[in-house]
């Protein structure tokens, strides 16, 4: 007798975050058999196929659908939603529920009807907290009616045939932890946005600070801080008083090459030591050749690539903006291109195959040679950083890029030299440094001889240029072409651009690698900051610059600076791995917000002061324009 006989085969429910998503997987697991029909959203095609499940008996009908992004959103109950019902401090206690959103009711209607009719559920959400959280928004419709269902989930960070094949023998348990994390930091951002967002914006209505209609000033946890770092540095500029300097360049000429030696004390902010230096030298305007040091360098090939990586790297070389980037990389991943991009992680597992990954470049005409070389020489060696998410490998591409066109060619030209530079050799040159004595007085220049361009032949984003000097003796004595003291003023520090900015929330912990360019895109769109055109820097504008001044003059400049949220960043982590209670945690947030809500409301007038001082001012471009006309202007 034979056992474990399945009487019929299991019918099996897969949801994706996306429809492009769902069709990809369902094209490979049914190796391009599949049937498509429509649902209740034109959107989110149904694809049936027969595919091997082995952790449900075997061979299962699939039924394959989507959501698109989060299907269910919070809100407060219907006796307080609207916007006079309570007052603002009441949104911090006051319940909230969560329901099917408005525009993901269709998508909603048909999974609800694909459940009732399986018997097994596979969730196949991205791999980060919030597509853990969609997949439990997922579970609770369809078990809602059809408690029955056995649900696992898809673990994969690249939509290819090998990540699939491995992925359905090896399904696993949702984690609720990490769901719950997502939850939490939902709950608050809509206490506390709504909470200060209403107070905020009736209050400066009242006093007739803002006009009345629908203008609203919002409040967000993670935008106000990042609003915050544009703030602060532009009132660095604006604070910046600059000094005076004297220097000593000392030039020479040999064999048609100018040679400049810089002093070894760099500059000095005393006019008269400086002249006083000056004039020793000058007392016997001769020079000694004291050392000639020969040394390896080595510039490093750049780290793997990760979500925060990528997209610095694609707004300051391609002048793509961070979320524009993410959106085109989603579809790239999507479509089977590259691998997951939201990833925190820029170290490649050991066992993960390289070689197979850069033989896939090998017959593509721009750097296919380079791949070539990888692969005959030593193998792809990765340079490694420190950061791992333990979910998904770094950003690297799956396939060649045939077919791809415009942002989404450049986009994944990026990412396919950043891999191939960081699998392959650093590049290496001989540098030689000079150094000349004038009576005391030590200056010096370098040269540069590059040996070995290795990752740079691949690597056009980065530049290691050769310099040329003459060749002087050890202990030669020579009359430099000119010895001359002169004069400069320090400069204030620039602008933010979009990647110097994302290295400050990153370092402070603002919000994740997923979401950081959409929090970038919010105070654009919030008019809380503007991007200069000339040079494509961030500036304040005057309500971003009143809010700070307003919560700053409260004592409360913590609003809109990074300590808070980093704090709750570090939090959620210990949620996701089940080392603090994920309600203990929301209770501690609420209860320190209440208690700030207090302060401020008591010292509102300070906002009004503030708002009604830089109604009368200058914007703040301008501002930077009448300080600094040669710079702004």
């Amino acid at each position: 007798m034979i056992a474990n006989v399945r009487q019929s085969i299991m019918r099996v429910l897969n949801v994706a975050e996306k429809n492009d998503a769902a069709k990809n997987i369902a094209g490979i697991l049914s190796g391009g058999q599949r049937s498509v029909r429509d649902g209740k959203s034109r959107y989110n095609k149904i694809y049936s196929f027969q595919c091997d499940v082995p952790q449900l008996g075997g061979s299962c009908d699939m039924t394959m659908t989507s959501v698109s992004g989060h299907l269910m959103e919070l809100e407060f109950n219907e006796n307080i939603y609207g916007w006079s019902k309570c007052p603002p401090q009441a949104l911090f206690d006051a319940p909230v529920r969560e329901i099917v959103g408005k525009k993901c009711a269709d998508i909603a209607t048909t999974i609800q009807q694909e459940a009732r009719r399986h018997q097994a559920l596979i969730i196949w959400t991205d791999g980060d907290r919030e597509g853990e959280n969609i997949g439990f928004q997922i579970i609770r419709v369809c078990t809602g009616v059809n408690a029955n269902l056995r649900v696992l989930r898809a673990k994969f960070s690249e939509i290819t045939p090998r990540a699939m094949t491995h992925c359905i023998r090896n399904l696993v348990e949702p984690d609720e932890y990490v769901s719950r994390a997502v939850d939490i930091r939902k709950e608050l951002d809509i206490r506390f946005g709504y909470a200060f967002t209403r107070f905020q914006t009736d209050l400066l209505k009242r006093s007739g600070c803002i006009q009345g209609g629908g203008g609203v000033v919002s409040y967000g946890p993670c935008q106000f801080p990042t609003m915050g770092f544009v703030i602060n540095r532009y009132l660095e500029i604006m604070r910046f008083v600059p000094q005076p300097f004297w220097v000593i360049n000392v030039n020479d000429k040999r064999d048609g090459i100018k040679v400049d030696f810089n002093w070894k004390r760099r500059r000095l902010f005393d006019e008269n030591a400086c002249l006083a230096f000056y004039s020793r030298i000058m007392e016997c305007p001769k020079a000694k050749v004291t050392g000639i040091v020969g040394k390896r360098k080595t510039n490093w090939r750049p780290e793997a690539m990760y979500t925060t990586s990528m997209e610095k790297l694609a707004s300051s070389k391609l002048r793509l903006p961070a979320r524009e980037a993410m959106s085109i990389a989603e579809k790239l991943y999507t479509q089977g291109f590259i691998s997951y991009p939201r990833t925190e992680t820029n170290i490649f597992p050991k066992g993960m195959n390289l070689h197979n990954l850069v033989e896939l470049q090998t017959a593509d005409e721009r750097w296919g040679e380079f791949a070539t070389r990888i692969l005959r020489e030593d193998g792809p060696k990765p340079r490694n950083g420190k950061k791992t998410d333990n979910a998904h490998p770094p950003i690297h591409p799956t396939k060649k890029g045939d077919g791809l066109m415009g942002k989404e060619a450049q986009l994944y030209e990026l990412i396919t030299r950043h891999f191939l530079a960081c699998v392959s050799k650093d590049a290496v040159g001989n540098e030689t440094t000079i150094t000349i004595n004038m009576n005391g007085e030590e200056f010096h220049t370098s040269g540069l001889i590059i040996l070995e361009k290795n990752y740079l032949e691949v690597y056009p984003y980065f530049k290691w240029n050769a310099k040329e000097v003459p060749k002087y003796l050890s202990n030669e004595e020579f009359i430099p072409e000119s010895v001359m003291m002169t004069d400069g003023k320090t400069c204030p520090p620039q602008l933010l651009t979009e990647s110097e900015l994302l290295s400050l929330m990153e370092k402070n912990g603002i919000g994740t690698d997923a979401t950081h360019a959409e929090h970038i895109h919010t105070i654009l769109q919030r008019n809380y900051v503007k991007k200069l055109p000339r040079n494509n820097r961030f500036c304040p504008t005057k309500l971003g610059l009143a809010l700070y001044d307003g919560y700053s003059a409260m004592q409360f400049a913590h609003l809109i600076k990074p300590e808070l949220r980093c704090r709750l960043e570090r939090d959620l982590v210990q949620i996701c791995e089940n080392r603090r209670e994920a309600r203990a945690v929301a209770q501690e947030y609420i209860d320190e917000h209440k208690n700030i809500y207090q302060i401020v409301d008591r010292d509102q007038q300070k906002l009004v002061f503030a708002f009604s001082t830089n109604k009368v001012m200058a914007e703040p471009e301008q501002r930077l324009r009448n300080q600094y006309p040669n710079d702004y202007n």
